[in-house]
């Protein structure tokens, strides 16, 4: 694939360079970088429809403001790679979300252009905040500058924020990116007009004059002077909302159109007086045919051809678990009419976009709000409804004291399907699902639930819609299954029993999740040096199978649990169970396979599992590992 001609692109390296640039050389430049981003994610695959979406909006900010001074803060991040590219990262671009290549997202430790890392949504009016007050108590200059999303502006912290943005003064901008018309009308000439008129410093001249003529006159005329001109500007341009938070209100302006970008910008920077909100409506693959037709298809994106807009498929293959977890939950649905399901804003993440065409009356889209969601979930199960909530791993960690004061303290039967559990190669470690097995398996009343197979997960759905004596979760990783025979009718499993998968005589492989397949090769492997080894897949993090778990420690020469999870899962639960029945007083061997302690970066799934240790080389080692020890112990106790 051939890179794009971008002479002008080609002579900026920073920010600064582009500074050097004349106005009507900016649009050449757009459209240099928007080619530019087209032709690196067709090589890495990626987000593509909401960076194409702000390429004007990326140049204009980069030219009007003092960046890196100016700390710039994009939310989410997902939109960020124009900004790579103008921030002296081009020459890296098409290492995308690769082992050892440059993020998805922003991150503090690439670059200085990214003062504050995102991957979670409506961050960025709280961190711009923060950086736009450091900034004024310590007298320095610089602005924060938040980039949020109309879909982010949906969770109640980006409220919480512009609630207390008066501390900021004039040192805080936020720019919001209309990409779904879902606040503005089409815009025009007029309305970009209006928001250059007021925005300007004649305009903002003439406000501050009458301002100070107003407090001259009595009280309640003062009060009406005051609500006539939030009321004019609100009527005129839609900011009231944001007026009663405290924001200066322009827009809505046109987010593509560099010729009436820039002088609002300016007169923004310029401005005297608190903080301010933009309103730019732009459109997701705006400039890419295929990504303006397709929007949706084209948000996340695998390799694809430039000129057809072909993504690459992947080879035919078992099912992903989201979208058998998706059928199997349809089924529950077709058996009971008090199944329902909820999702924060990712309906097709989740599979529940499936659930919605055959259930729409029982399917709720909450928006990015989780801490709703699961509130909201646990009111329809206090009423009598099987409710499902759907929510990745890592996004399930935004609700946790919801999970805890509204669900198991009540103890009531909300289901939590927990897609995304374990590591999830290219999106890295804002969104691996490393610790849902440590946070909800401490938590009384819970059952916790792990599918090492599809089949399972069939079964622990139908588990989950036929538990009804309080919350029940079941984790399940991204990509497809294994590709085992899929049962006719789902089963309930007896809750906190696992089963037996290989019997064996010296090693217990006590596996959680989807490493039971790295087991059953570890086991093949030990058998051929002569070692008989036992598989369990658990099934349970919470309650533990007691009873299998005793037999296995008291009758095997070594233990070695095995789990897709931080510390403090399902091995720090056995640990503590054996020490409970006093098993560790008798020289057992256990060993604990986990997660390591740090935040791993994207790779490919099956890398980022070798360089954990959690595959099956990885057992095998651990396992002849303990045995020496074991063996030089009780040499040295003979002697």
């Amino acid at each position: 694939m051939s890179n794009p001609s971008t002479p002008l692109l080609d002579t900026v390296k920073i920010p600064a360079d582009l500074r050097k640039l004349q106005p009507d050389q900016l649009r050449q430049l757009a459209d240099e970088l928007r080619a530019e981003t087209i032709a690196a994610v067709g090589v890495t695959g990626g987000h593509l429809g909401s960076g194409l979406g702000v390429v004007e909006l990326t140049t204009a900010i980069h030219y009007v403001f003092d960046t890196p001074n100016d700390k710039l803060v994009w939310d989410v991040g997902h939109q960020c790679y124009p900004h790579k590219i103008l921030t002296g990262r081009r020459d890296r671009i098409r290492t995308l979300r690769q082992g050892g290549g440059l993020s998805g997202f922003t991150k503090r430790a690439e670059s200085e252009y990214d003062p504050f890392g995102a991957a979670h949504s409506s961050t960025s009016i709280s961190a711009a905040l923060g950086f736009a007050v450091a900034n004024k108590m310590q007298d320095k200059p610089g602005k924060g500058i938040a980039v949020i999303g109309d879909g982010a502006m949906s969770a109640g912290m980006a409220y919480e924020a512009m609630n207390n943005a008066r501390e900021a003064g004039n040192r805080l901008v936020v720019i919001l990116n209309d990409n779904d018309m879902s606040i503005a009308p089409p815009v025009g000439g007029l309305s970009a007009y209006l928001a250059r008129l007021v925005s300007s410093r004649e305009f903002l001249g003439l406000r501050d004059m009458a301002k100070k003529l107003a407090r001259k006159l009595p009280r309640p005329l003062h009060k009406a002077a005051k609500k006539t001109d939030e009321f004019a500007r609100g009527m005129a341009t839609g900011g009231t909302l944001f007026e009663e938070l405290g924001f200066y209100y322009v827009g809505p302006i046109d987010g593509h159109n560099l010729e009436h970008l820039i002088p609002v910008l300016e007169n923004v920077r310029d401005a005297a007086e608190g903080p301010c909100l933009i309103h730019v409506v732009t459109q997701k693959g705006k400039g890419y045919g295929p990504a303006e037709a397709a929007a949706d298809k084209y948000h996340g994106v695998q390799k694809f051809d430039v000129i057809t807009g072909t993504q690459a498929k992947a080879p035919p293959g078992p099912p992903s678990y989201t979208n058998v977890f998706a059928q199997a939950l349809i089924a529950e649905a077709q058996r009971d009419p008090r199944v329902c399901a909820i999702t924060a804003a990712m309906p097709s993440g989740t599979g529940l976009d499936k659930f919605e065409l055959a259930f729409p009356d029982r399917t709720f889209d909450v928006g990015i709000a989780e801490q709703h969601a699961v509130t909201f979930a646990a009111g329809l199960a206090a009423q009598g409804m099987r409710p499902f909530c759907a929510i990745y791993s890592t996004f399930l960690q935004r609700a946790y004291d919801q999970v805890v004061h509204d669900v198991a303290i009540q103890n009531l039967p909300v289901r939590f399907a927990i897609d995304r559990a374990g590591l999830v190669g290219a999106d890295g470690s804002t969104h691996a699902g490393s610790f849902d097995v440590t946070y909800l398996a401490s938590l009384p009343n819970f059952v916790v639930m792990a599918a090492a197979d599809e089949a399972e997960l069939t079964h622990m759905v139908h588990t989950c819609a036929v538990h009804d004596s309080g919350p029940i979760a079941v984790r399940y990783p991204r990509g497809n299954g294994t590709g085992v025979a899929m049962p006719e009718v789902a089963e309930a499993l007896e809750i906190g029993k696992g089963r037996v998968v290989r019997e064996g005589r010296q090693v217990a492989i006590l596996s959680l999740g989807t490493r039971l397949e790295e087991a059953m090769k570890a086991a093949d492997t030990l058998e051929a040096k002569g070692l008989s080894a036992s598989v369990v897949d658990l099934r349970f993090a919470k309650p533990l199978d007691e009873a299998l778990i005793r037999r296995m420690l008291t009758t095997h020469e070594v233990a070695v649990t095995i789990e897709e999870g931080s510390i403090g899962g399902l091995g720090a639960h056995v640990l503590t169970l054996a020490s409970d029945l006093g098993l560790t007083d008798h020289g057992l061997k256990i060993r604990t396979m986990r997660l390591p302690d740090i935040f791993q970066d994207q790779d490919k799934p099956e890398q980022q599992y070798a360089d954990a240790r959690l595959d099956a080389d990885a057992i095998v080692d651990t396992v002849l590992t303990a045995l020496r020890h074991n063996s030089a112990g009780v040499e040295e106790a003979r002697a």
